[in-house]
């Protein structure tokens, strides 16, 4: 069994969006086996277990990931996971990887994904709610999509906000307040919010929204009135419905899974698309299995390991 103590630590980002964007398309195919990841919850935080496995990649496995919106104040990260690579033939356990960039990074890439097929345009202004670490995944592999014009970023902390736009010179950024983040063609929401932060009177006609923070029963970043007005796409139903940006509003009567226009894979396909410039569309990401076993296959490839007895 090989041990994965870290990724490569400059992962190819367009390979990554690449292999990303090719797992999505096999969930659009139905070639995945995925059961919905399953919860514990604690006082401060959760964990998640997420299966999957993808025939065409040859590879299975199982992810165990937390979410602990506290960990910054402690110098924790808030989200670490570990991957265990199962064999398919044998169920001989082949890898464990430290997961916790992996799942930045992964995450990140179904953003750019959704962004590439559903943005209004392939020049946009891109808001950003949020400022932590996955907040600068989804700024970086976004503009391996799109071209960025102007980066606007809002945080609970000011000085955060600030340390984000820092780390990318090359794009006019600034601090923004809630309403003038709203103004772009692209927005990407990631915080760990319980109560909605992007109001409805906010968001114009020909707006593209990542939601992202949205990955656990309770947690909102969107006005309902915004689901209700818009072309919804989820990554997958089962998940979407349970834990992502739309399980509170249909908890509370506010929207409903037949609402729900597509899945990304669909959309990846060509199955479905934007249909017009003047569309609002969501994109209600949970993170799925799939997208950590195939950003596992490149860790796999390119990083370094220690060998380990199993047997």
């Amino acid at each position: 069994m090989k041990y994965y103590p870290k990724p490569a630590e400059n992962p190819d980002l367009k390979r990554v969006n690449r292999a990303i964007e090719e797992a999505f398309a096999e969930h659009g195919r139905g070639n995945v086996q995925m059961p919905p990841k399953d919860y514990v919850f604690f006082q401060n935080g959760d964990f998640r277990t997420m299966p999957g496995y993808i025939p065409s990649l040859d590879i299975a496995g199982v992810k165990v990931v937390n979410v602990h919106p506290d960990n910054r104040d402690k110098g924790l990260p808030t989200v670490m996971a570990v991957i265990v690579i199962i064999d398919p033939e044998t169920g001989y356990p082949e890898a464990v990887l430290n997961g916790t960039k992996l799942t930045d990074l992964r995450t990140a890439a179904a953003g750019a994904v959704a962004a590439k097929f559903l943005s209004p345009s392939k020049r946009v202004s891109l808001g950003v709610f949020g400022s932590g670490r996955q907040a600068q995944t989804q700024v970086a592999a976004t503009a391996l999509e799109l071209e960025i014009d102007e980066i606007r970023v809002w945080s609970r902390n000011a000085a955060h906000a600030e340390s984000l736009c820092r780390l990318f010179p090359d794009h006019e950024c600034q601090t923004a307040s809630p309403e003038e983040v709203c103004e772009c063609e692209l927005i990407v929401t990631a915080t760990p919010s319980r109560e909605p932060l992007v109001k409805n009177e906010w968001i114009s006609k020909g707006t593209h929204i990542n939601a992202i923070g949205a990955d656990a029963p309770g947690k909102e970043e969107l006005d309902s009135a915004i689901l209700n007005r818009a072309t919804v796409v989820v990554d997958d139903p089962r998940q979407a419905v349970h834990s992502g940006e739309i399980n509170v509003p249909i908890t509370k009567g506010l929207f409903s899974e037949n609402k729900i226009a597509g899945t990304l894979g669909e959309y990846v396909l060509g199955k479905k698309k934007r249909e017009s410039p003047d569309d609002i569309t969501i994109f209600d990401s949970t993170g799925l299995a799939i997208q950590d076993l195939a950003i596992s296959r490149i860790a796999m490839e390119e990083a370094e390991f220690v060998e380990l007895e199993y047997l």
